[in-house]
This record gives structure tokens, sequence and C-alpha cells, in this order.
């Protein structure tokens, strides 16, 4: 490591390496407590050639690389061994270019979301990748994670958005594709090869995303329903009749409406009396040749008289939209002072969203008696976030050590659904042994071949996705 550290201090400057303990405290730590850093170094190019650099070096001293963008992972992607050096893309974030005519944005990977969103929204476009994490996550994470949303149901994962990439390969070499052509079929399509590949096949270090006119008119309606299988056909009213504004279809269960008012200031029930399952939409719409509000009513009345919901609040401000939202970003964080909780990032084709609740939750309760789900999420894509929070007896220690059983309880289900363990969030470290008890045998030979044809020597975040074999351990 000496070595590789004297190459790197001749490449960076002195703000470009972290060896630091207390300074590299922010790089080490998982979001979610379950995994740590061990390396001792953290490189923080300032540009692509700097990175580029930084992988040669690597390379020619056999040590292995951890990309890191925001450090706001759940599965710990982003986490290295003491032999490992962590690169932070943190200082790549400038906006490269803006074309507003073009409706595309180009910028690097470091840059913050809710940065990206901002400079779309002084130009009056609109980039829709949103979700809890965007005042920290950056670009390159997201891409790197294909991560979901709450707006995946109008405008699709984070590949969707994306035109063009660039990226610095296991060999050092950049691939420098950031056209903006919505038509080009010269051949293979290699961003759509890195965006999801948590860093193991390439290190982006920009992109080109799409941008869309900026949404003048929205409506934010929270919905009681008549129970949790009425929220299918309410979403298909909802769909057809909202002239394609539907933007989001959040389900939301009482209990973690009760999370989020127990314990995040500024959450109350808007509803006078309570109800076991919710429905958070949202329609927006451009210009004003579509009224949404009048669209949301008229879904509303229909839903009513079909008896699929039975009670309603209406936000009638930008404000009260907030409000609203809250509940639903609360519900995570009240879940935080309930103890102990075991997580799940599953999808489901979404006619099935219903019986998969049903099935899993049936199926905990036998193994944990006392057990608190707390499934909600984007039923629209068929993407559930089905948390489980420790009985309110239970030891947390003991909980958090049924883990991997209950992963597999419900991942069983989800399995035979048709579903998927793994929807917005990745594999990193927490799903890699899923990868091999689900993924089919086929892909998997695929993903390894792919993998050892651009990355030999497993240079590129070892140990994530997929494990190579007699490699991993480097």
């Amino acid at each position: 490591m000496n070595a590789l550290l004297s190459r790197l201090h001749g490449i960076l400057d002195d703000r470009g390496i972290i060896t630091d303990p207390a300074q590299a405290e922010p790089y080490l730590e998982e979001r979610r407590g379950r995994f740590r850093s061990e390396s001792g170094v953290i490189v923080r190019p300032s540009d692509a050639a700097e990175l580029q650099e930084v992988v040669r070096a690597c390379l020619s001293e056999k040590a292995s690389i951890v990309p890191q963008g925001g450090n706001t992972g759940l599965c710990g992607g982003a986490v290295a061994e003491s032999d490992q050096v962590i690169l932070s893309l943190e200082r790549l974030n400038q906006v490269r270019n803006l074309d507003p005519a073009n409706n595309t944005i180009t910028v690097e990977a470091g840059c913050i979301l809710a940065d990206l969103q901002t400079r779309a929204r002084e130009a009056h476009r609109f980039f829709p990748l949103s979700l809890a994490a965007e005042g920290s996550c950056q670009i390159g994470g997201n891409l790197a994670t294909n991560a979901g949303g709450i707006n995946v149901l109008r405008y699709g994962n984070a590949r969707e958005q994306v035109l063009g990439v660039e990226a610095v390969m296991p060999n050092g070499e950049l691939l420098s594709d950031l056209h903006g052509l919505r038509k080009n079929n010269t051949g293979y399509d290699l961003k759509q090869l890195l965006i999801g590949s948590e860093g193991t096949l390439g290190i982006i270090t920009a992109a080109t995303l799409k941008l869309y006119p900026y949404p003048d008119q929205s409506a934010t309606a929270l919905v009681a329903l008549r129970d949790l299988h009425a929220s299918i056909s309410f979403l298909e009213q909802a769909q057809s009749g909202s002239g394609g504004t539907l933007c989001s279809f959040e389900l939301m269960p009482r209990i973690g409406l009760e999370f989020a008012c127990r314990h995040v200031a500024g959450c109350s029930d808007p509803m006078a009396a309570p109800h076991e399952w919710y429905v958070l939409l949202s329609l927006q719409a451009s210009g004003d040749a579509i009224n949404v509000e009048l669209l949301l009513s008229r879904i509303l009345e229909t839903a009513f008289e079909a008896g699929e919901i039975t009670d309603a609040v209406i936000a009638s401000s930008e404000q009260q939209a907030q409000s609203l939202w809250k509940l639903r970003e609360g519900l995570v964080e009240g879940q935080r002072f309930e103890g102990a909780s075991i997580k799940h990032d599953v999808s489901v084709p979404v006619s099935k969203v219903p019986e998969f609740i049903d099935r899993a939750c049936a199926t905990v309760f036998r193994r944990v008696p006392g057990i608190r789900p707390c499934p909600f999420g984007h039923v629209g894509d068929g993407n559930i976030h089905f948390n489980l929070s420790q009985p309110v007896e239970m030891d947390g220690q003991s909980f958090l050590a049924l883990w991997e059983e209950v992963n597999h309880l419900v991942h069983d289900q989800v399995s035979e659904l048709g579903g998927s363990f793994s929807a917005e969030h990745g594999i990193g470290l927490s799903k890699i042994n899923e990868m091999h008890r689900y993924k089919d045998t086929t892909a998997l030979e695929v993903m390894v071949a792919i993998k050892r044809a651009l990355d030999p020597d497993n240079l590129f975040n070892p140990g994530k996705v997929i494990s190579i074999p007699d490699a991993d351990s480097r």
C-alpha cells in the first residue's frame, strides 16, 4: 500500500487523498449501520483524467477500487475492505451542459440529485428522478444502482433517463459517449451495461440525461382504501382517468402512518377516523391544456362510487401537498424509533401486490409472532418495501439475528409470484447470496463472463453484485 500511496500522491492534490482516520470516518459507515468499511485510503479525483490515472496506478499495484457516491446506499455496495481503495466521486460535481431546446443536461457523477433538479427547474425543465436521499445522493450512484423513486410510474427508472455516459473502464481507458441523441443505433448500447452494475464494470464519471417540460400544475390527495385489494382497481381507474398525468401512487399501511405521527415532527393524521390502508397519489401536467385538479376530483368521485375508497383529503395548496408527502417520508423515519427492523426491497407484477403482501405477512407472522409488518411503496410499478419492525417484547439483536432467515421466507414468496428480490436499491454485499439463490443460472454465467471480459483483474468493486470464483478474496 505504501508504493500505491506514493503514486497516488503524485497524481492528486492534497484534497485528493484522505488517510487520516477522523477525516475518513464519513466515508466508512454504511447508512443502515449493517456494514463498515475498513479501508484507510480515500481518493477524491477532481476530474475524469485524474480518475484514469488513479485506476492505472491501482491496476499496476493490484489494488482494487470501491467507487462511492453520496454513501447513501442501503445494500453495502460502497463498503471497502482494509486493502481496498475507496474512490469518492464527490469532486466531479459540475454541470457540463444544459440544453433546454434538446431537453438534456450533462452532469458529472458527483452532482447531488437535488442540485440537478434545481438546475433543471431554473431552465423551466424537470428531471423526474426523486427519492428520499436526493439531498445527499449523487447521480453517479443513482445510475450505478438504477435508482427508482416515486415517479417511476410515469417516467421509469434511472436508466430510462439516460442518453449517454462517460466512464473510466478497468483498464484505465475513458469511454466517452455523452451524446444527447434519442436515436442512435450504432452498435451495442454500452451505457445500459454500466447502469445498474454498481461500479463493477466501469466507473461512471458523467452522464447526459433527459429533461422534460416543467410541470406547472400538480394535484395531490391522500386516500383511504376500502381494503388492500382495492388498491389495484383504484390504480387502474386512476391511470385511465388521468390522461397520462398520474406520476405517483404510493401505498401506506396504518401502522406506518402511526409511526410517522408518533415520532416525526410535523406529521399528523389528516383524517377523522383511522383506516387500514392509504394511497398517496399525485398528478402533474405542463401548460393549461389539462386541469389536473379537475381530473383528480373526477378520479376520486368515480372511486367513491365504485366503493374502492372510503375517504380522501385533497391538498388545497402546495404547503398542504408537502404535508401529505411528509407522512410518506416520515413513515421510514418513524420506524427507526420502533426498534430494530428487517427490510426488503422487492417487486412483483402490479396485479400481484395485494397477494404478495397477504402471503408474506402470513409467513412472517408464523415465524415471528408479534412481528409488525410495515409494507409500503410504489404500487404503480409493483415495488414494495416490505419492512418488518421487531415485536414490542423482543430484543432488537435477537430480531436482527433472524435477518437472513426472514429474507429467505419473504423472497421465496416474491419468487413464487414471478417477482424480484431487488427492485431499486441494488445488490451490494447484502443480497449477493440471494443472487445465487434466485437468479437464473445462465444469466449468472453471462454476468460472470462479462465481468471477466471487462475487468479480468477484478479491480472494480469486487465481491459486489456477483461472486467471481477464486477472485473476490483480493
